[in-house]
This record gives C-alpha cells, sequence and structure tokens, in this order.
C-alpha cells in the first residue's frame, strides 16, 4: 500500500510539474533553466531590477540539477531557453535536436582543478575519483580540458568520474573525502583554499576559449518567438552591464548572497569570478564552441559531424550591436565602449 501510495503522489507531482510548465508556456512565460547558480545573477538581478517587467516578458528562471538534463528539457518544450554550455548542447545537437546557440555570454575557462590537500601535483590524480556537477555538462569539459593540459587521460589513467547533481554537493563531497578531486568555479573553490585544498590548476591557466554559459533555444522557439527572445537579450545585457558597474558591486554581493545563501567573503569571490568570464557583447562564435566538438568527437564521432556556423546564430545580438542597443546599456552604467 505505502508503494502504491508513493507512486500515486510520484505521478501527481510529474504531472502537476508538466502542466504548470505547460500553462505558463502557453501564457507567454518564459521557463529559462540554469545549471549553475554561480552564474545565474544576471538573471536575478534582471528579475530584482524589474529588467523583464521593463521589456513586456515574464520570464522564470528555474534552477536545474545538470546541464544535460536541462537540455533534455530544451528538447522536450518543458524549458524555453536554457542556460548551459556547449558541450551537452552539442551533444542533444548531434543526438537530432534542433537547437541553437543565440549568445554566448562565457565563452572563457572560469574553473579551478582542486583536490584535497595530501594531493599536491596533477599526476598524482591517477586512479582517484574525480567529481563533477554531471558527465556531458560544462565541468566535465574543463575536466577533459585539464587533463589534457596536465597529459592526462580518464581511461587510460584510471580516474572515476562522479557526477553530483550541483557545485555545492561537489564541494561537500570533498571536504568529507568522497571524491578525491573536483572542477569547481571560483565562488565554491575559494571556499576550499583557505582550508589548505591544493589548486592543482587555476583558471587562468587554461588558455582554451570554450563555450561555458551560452543561451540556448529550439529553432523552432526562435523562428516563432523572435521579438520575446529579442526582449529578453536586452534585459541580460542590461543586468551584464550593472554587474560590471563598480558602482554596483555592493548591490551584486548582496544578490548574491541573499539568492545562495553563501557569505559575504564568498559572495564577493563569485562577483569576481563572474568580473573576469562576462562578455560585453555575447556573440555566439564557432572559435569558442570548436574547442568542445574537438575533444567530443573523439568520443562521439557524431558530434564531429555536426555543422558549428549552423548551430549558432548570431542574429539577434548582431541586431542590438549593429542598433547601438549594448553600448548604450553599458553608457547608462558609466562604462564606457
Amino acid at each position: 500500500m505505502r508503494r502504491v501510495l508513493l507512486i500515486a503522489i510520484c505521478s501527481l507531482a510529474i504531472n502537476s510539474l508538466w502542466s504548470n510548465s505547460a500553462l505558463a508556456a502557453a501564457a507567454g512565460r518564459i521557463m529559462l533553466g540554469y545549471a549553475s547558480p554561480g552564474r545565474a545573477l544576471p538573471f536575478w538581478l534582471a528579475q530584482d531590477l524589474g529588467l523583464f517587467h521593463k521589456y513586456g516578458i515574464d520570464v522564470e528562471p528555474v534552477f536545474i540539477r545538470g546541464a544535460p538534463i536541462l537540455v533534455a528539457g530544451l528538447a522536450a518544450g518543458d524549458i524555453q531557453v536554457g542556460s548551459t554550455g556547449g558541450s551537452a548542447t552539442l551533444a542533444a545537437v548531434a543526438g537530432g535536436q534542433d537547437l541553437r546557440i543565440i549568445a554566448t555570454f562565457g565563452s572563457r575557462n572560469n574553473f579551478d582543478l582542486m583536490s584535497q590537500p595530501n594531493i599536491k601535483r596533477p599526476e598524482e590524480l591517477r586512479g582517484k575519483r574525480i567529481g563533477l556537477t554531471s558527465v556531458g555538462g560544462t565541468t566535465w569539459m574543463a575536466l577533459l580540458l585539464w587533463l589534457e593540459h596536465f597529459g592526462l587521460d580518464v581511461q587510460r589513467d584510471k580516474m572515476q568520474l562522479q557526477a553530483l547533481g550541483e557545485q555545492a554537493v561537489t564541494v561537500q563531497a570533498l571536504e568529507a573525502g568522497i571524491v578525491n578531486a573536483a572542477v569547481l568555479d571560483g565562488i565554491n573553490s575559494s571556499r576550499l583554499k583557505p582550508k589548505g585544498f591544493t589548486v592543482l590548476g587555476e583558471y587562468a591557466d587554461l588558455k582554451h576559449q570554450f563555450v561555458s554559459q551560452a543561451l540556448v533555444v529550439q529553432r523552432s522557439y526562435l523562428q516563432q518567438r523572435g521579438d520575446t527572445l529579442e526582449n529578453l537579450l536586452k534585459a541580460q545585457i542590461e543586468a551584464v552591464a550593472y554587474i560590471l558597474a563598480p558602482k554596483n558591486k555592493t548591490a551584486a554581493v548582496r544578490t548574491l548572497m541573499r539568492r545562495m545563501k553563501i557569505s559575504a567573503a564568498g559572495a564577493e569571490e563569485g562577483y569576481l569570478d563572474l568580473l573576469r568570464v562576462l562578455e560585453r557583447k555575447p556573440f555566439p562564435s564557432v572559435e569558442s564552441i570548436a574547442q568542445v566538438q574537438r575533444l567530443m568527437k573523439t568520443q562521439n564521432p557524431k558530434i564531429g559531424a555536426v555543422n558549428l556556423e549552423e548551430i549558432n546564430d548570431a542574429r539577434l545580438v548582431k541586431k542590438l550591436d549593429d542598433s547601438g542597443f549594448i553600448d548604450r546599456a553599458f553608457a547608462a552604467q558609466g562604462i564606457k565602449p
């Protein structure tokens, strides 16, 4: 009886989630999925500052545990816009999904490779357990780039990858010794550095360009709701300009503290981390996703056949740039073009 009751409750919950998503889409609400809370500050500020309302759109940012799950939600239509990296997007396109990257707000590595204090050198990772948000997501891609940088290989060096769902859980797993190393963004690695954990690789040492945060949509949604997506980009670009303006640092840090429930020091590190990676003009480019394709096609040959020119659609960003909107947004915050 308990099992039947549990199944019934789960079914109701799933149906309710699907119904809410369907009703939201029908009502014109944009369900915006993101897999990295540390990168969600522009969405949170766009909400808090009323920027979505300013441009006449109803946006609901929703945290999704892992980029592959987020992309699956996009493919199913439960999420209209996804903020994710290039690896999960490429894998979905290679699998037959018709997705487009309409903007890239992060095209540089922003992940540190951290290990427990007793591990001092990258070669000591052989045979060890490494924590990731998800296999196939952005932290996975960052790990592959770090291992290549150090001349290591997951299979050859018998590493065990453990997908832990989110960065906060990954930090806890590393602290508890469940994993020996982990790939963490700056806002999370900063929590471990003072505790003696080893920085095997610091973000600035990895020069490769790759898509770490992009806005991804179904091509059909882009065709049908181009105006809506343009307004979404306007709101996010204004939010990015707000973040990059030094005068707004205090407000931005407070938002991170409140939304992520972290200390002032952790929030400030997260803010500084964002300053290092946010793009002022978020043009999607072949260069930033080619690195992702190069590594992924060795494991899935279909990914090598994906047309990178086709997957990137820069028309909306170009329109906003050509009109002078982007420069005006930054000038309004006291930032010169």
